[in-house]
């Protein structure tokens, strides 16, 4: 399903949708087009971004293209969705150590949908944290790994 969501292939098209992306939340998918995981997440990505598309635009970005983007959000697994609004990071509190990036997919469309929604309005309130709707179970589990400390 990643054929119906557009792809951003360098670091300019990712400069360029961070900067020109306003009053909606910009979901950055980073991952691999042919990776399992990455396919689950785009399905679910694909089947809610018309209904999610008042309050977020989505892209899909190739890690293997945006290596800077890659080392900066420091994603060593795929799939990790970054989230931006008015070029602000935004970051979730899912209850883990970091709060960057939603690593791996997501269990239902509802779970994005509804992560998107807090996000958009923590946003509009001028917030650049967020508590995280999603059921704690539904949140993959991961451990960090810090290289070259």
């Amino acid at each position: 399903m990643s054929f119906l969501l557009p792809k951003l292939t360098s670091k300019k098209e990712v400069d360029q949708a961070i900067k020109s992306t306003a009053e909606k939340v910009l979901v950055l998918r980073f991952g691999r087009d042919e990776d399992p995981v990455c396919l689950q997440l785009d399905d679910i990505l694909s089947k809610t971004s018309s209904d999610l598309s008042k309050m977020a635009t989505i892209y899909l970005v190739d890690v293997d293209h945006t290596p800077v983007y890659t080392q900066y959000f420091d994603i060593s697994y795929i799939p990790s969705t970054v989230f931006f609004f008015n070029g602000q990071h935004m970051k979730v509190d899912y209850g883990s150590p970091d709060h960057t990036k939603f690593v791996g997919s997501f269990k239902t469309k509802q779970d994005f949908i509804d992560l998107i929604e807090v996000i958009y309005r923590g946003a509009m309130r001028g917030k650049l944290i967020v508590q995280s709707p999603i059921d704690a179970k539904n949140i993959p589990k991961y451990d960090l790994l810090y290289q070259d400390i």
